[in-house]
């Protein structure tokens, strides 16, 4: 019988799971659902100041740079290359549980590596962005941008974007360690040894939960 089967019945007292999942993938899910609410809470916070305000500064006029552009007014690219490699390490993450599936332990090396490098990547590029906006004048409790109409803007905007952002890549950190850790047990051999992968599947949940997240950031900071 597999491994994974028989974790399932031992916990649910010698009969199968109602909900046809391990008890780690289970609990996984009840950790996501709890920090779905809590990114709920600061996104509706955030629409609820935003369209509160009479005006608000333009997206297009705060995330105009790029690295290496020097004053190029490129609306939006630098934001849009970070948000494609977020999108495409969930690809990576996918291709890893898929060969997860399979016992592949080659091919989950190989893409759990890209995902490690797309984290970092994201990172990165975010790192650059703070660094960019901090040397602007921004930061918790300063804006230097103008709303739109061209009168000066609260301080709402900042506060909300390094606080959200923030907790983001809090979550990708963490992911990218989780996948180094990860990596680290598959070269091991670990899960060969317990004839599953289903460790790298709970942290693809996780993977997958925080490039969602990072779906919906963009849209309220970046697009709205």
């Amino acid at each position: 019988m597999d491994t994974a089967v028989t974790a399932k019945k031992k916990w649910w007292g010698g009969g199968y799971s109602p909900f046809n999942v391990s008890y780690g993938k289970l609990m996984m899910w009840y950790f996501l659902m709890s920090d779905a609410f809590t990114f709920g809470a600061l996104l509706i916070s955030y629409g609820t100041i935003r369209f509160m305000s009479t005006s608000w500064p333009d997206p297009n006029e705060v995330f105009k740079s790029a690295p290496l552009m020097g004053h190029a007014n490129l609306p939006l690219v630098f934001v849009s290359i970070m948000t494609f490699i977020l999108i495409m390490s969930s690809v990576t993450m996918v291709l890893a549980v898929h060969a997860g599936h399979q016992r592949n332990q080659k091919a989950v090396t190989k893409w759990l590596a890209w995902t490690i490098v797309g984290g970092a990547a994201f990172l990165a590029c975010q790192a650059w962005e703070w660094t960019h906006l901090y040397h602007e004048g921004a930061w918790w409790g300063r804006n230097p941008f103008l709303n739109v109409d061209g009168t000066p803007a609260s301080t709402n905007f900042t506060n909300f974007f390094f606080t959200i952002t923030g907790f983001h890549g809090l979550h990708v950190t963490s992911g990218v360690i989780l996948n180094i850790v990860i990596l680290i047990n598959v070269l091991k051999g670990t899960y060969e040894q317990r004839g599953h992968y289903e460790m790298v599947e709970k942290v693809g949940l996780y993977w997958h939960f925080v490039d969602l997240v990072w779906v919906f950031v963009f849209t309220c900071f970046y697009l709205l």
